[in-house]
């Protein structure tokens, strides 16, 4: 049998997880809007910031 040993690092869940909350303080979302953000938060930002035209 051999040796397998997992790392699971945290520290991207956690920029994920930072990036949702900077998502939710700077749009304002609605609630169902917030938890879909969880998965779409990078998308929103740029559909946010994206200049009008």
């Amino acid at each position: 049998m051999s040796n397998t040993k997992v790392v699971v690092q945290s520290s991207l869940g956690m920029l994920w997880f930072a990036g949702w909350l900077f998502t939710l303080g700077y749009l304002h979302p609605g609630f169902w809007r917030g938890v879909l953000g969880l998965l779409l938060w990078p998308y929103q930002l740029g559909d946010a910031l994206a200049p009008a035209g």
